[in-house]
């Protein structure tokens, strides 16, 4: 059972009430984080862009509005559901879902802690058995990040589609477009992450980054982690990326004709996953678990086993912090721009960089000294330069062609 073996806790012949309740616990466990993290979310955000517009923000429900996210939630459940008569009913109700379990089953495969420093493999002791901090960790674990992230293309598609109006479905084929345009760059970013690696479990990949100089974001040289981040952000039609919603166009967008607890499901699966997606970067870029030492120090050194957690936190913290800052700050790009910055600039950066990091690696593996290497980075500048100079010539070429022959809108 390979999966099985990939948590000690799962590689036996003997199951018994323990082990169960260790898994169950686990998934009740990630169930938990997500909800109540999405509904901090909500409340982070509003609170932050508040306080970066001078405004005050939710203050009414509990303590500092915290209980704001719980009360708007409530509301949605008993609101009238609606059902439009041209919508393909199955179809209509099935889409909401389609979005919002991906983002739960994601978190199946993040390492929410354990034990990496001094070489070790992230595995601890819980209740008498060996086990990760993460429900498994599959040997193919980064390819279920892209499946899963996938999945939630077709939730707001067939949403906008199943609606049986015009403006949900052009929202949804807006975002269908937008979200597989950005998936290249970020599977070629992600691309050097493996090459690096080389493993694609999660707990491997986090294992592999002991030390600030072997994070991944330092290993594949800051260009991977910001096309990452970059493409991220368009497939959370986040801002300033967010013209799934566009609303001084699409009227809302492809949730125009959902009400009450299906959109709700919506408004969750949007929060949630810049959680899911942000301890994603974390594990990919960041070392996950491994600690940032100052001096030499782990200043969560003191929680013991839950070290790990609580550096997943922090970071993942930063993260979201950063997607609530793009919000406050960045302004709204236009459609074709979006396009444009998605094809012409994000996938040759993450192409050609990945190339160099190829080329580096094979060097380093068959030759020693520095002299190959350097010989094989003014190489690849050359290329590059070579490369960027025709593919801008092409683009010089199109844009005159365009304009002789007029515009299109």
């Amino acid at each position: 059972m390979p999966v099985f073996a990939a948590d000690p806790l799962l590689d036996t012949d003997d199951w018994w009430w323990e082990v169960l309740a260790i898994v169950a616990g686990k998934v009740l466990a990630i169930f938990v984080i997500g909800l109540v993290g999405t509904m901090f979310m909500v409340w982070f955000e509003r609170k932050i862009v508040s306080g970066m517009q001078n405004r005050v923000g939710p203050n009414k429900a509990g303590p500092f509005g915290l209980l704001q996210t719980l009360a708007d939630g409530t509301k949605l459940f008993f609101k009238e559901d609606l059902l439009p008569d041209k919508a393909d009913k199955w179809v209509f109700r099935l889409s909401p879902f389609l979005a919002f379990v991906p983002a739960f089953l994601l978190w199946a495969v993040i390492p929410l802690g354990g034990d990496f420093t001094d070489g070790n493999d992230g595995t601890v002791t819980m209740f008498g058995h060996e086990t990760r901090v993460q429900l498994v960790d599959l040997p193919i674990g980064v390819l279920l990040v892209l499946a899963l992230s996938s999945i939630g293309v077709y939730g707001i598609m067939l949403a906008g589609w199943a609606s049986g109006s015009k403006y949900p479905l052009l929202g949804s084929v807006r975002a269908s477009a937008q979200m597989i345009s950005y998936e290249a760059a970020l599977g070629l970013s992600l691309a050097a992450v493996l090459l690096m690696s080389g493993t694609l479990s999660t707990a491997g990949i986090v294992q592999g980054q002991d030390g600030i100089a072997n994070w991944n974001v330092v290993a594949t040289g800051f260009i991977p982690f910001v096309v990452f981040l970059i493409a991220m952000t368009a497939e959370l039609n986040r801002p300033p990326f967010d013209l799934v919603e566009a609303e001084q166009e699409l009227v809302g967008g492809f949730n125009t004709e959902y009400s009450s607890i299906r959109f709700a499901l919506f408004f969750l699966a949007e929060f949630m996953n810049v959680i899911t997606m942000s301890a994603i970067m974390v594990t990919l870029f960041f070392g996950g678990p491994q600690p940032f030492e100052v001096g030499g120090v782990d200043i969560f050194g003191w929680a013991g086993p839950l070290s790990g957690t609580l550096w997943v936190v922090l970071k993942t913290l930063g993260f979201l912090y950063a997607y609530v800052w793009f919000r406050a700050t960045l302004p709204r790009l236009r459609y074709d721009q979006l396009m444009d910055f998605g094809w012409k600039l994000l996938i040759p950066i993450a192409l050609g960089w990945f190339l160099v990091l190829a080329a580096l690696e094979m060097v380093r593996d068959r030759y020693d000294g520095w002299e190959p290497l350097a010989i094989t980075v003014v190489i690849s500048l050359v290329v590059l330069g070579a490369a960027y100079g025709l593919f801008s010539l092409a683009l010089g070429v199109a844009r005159r062609h365009r304009e002789q022959e007029g515009a299109a809108y």
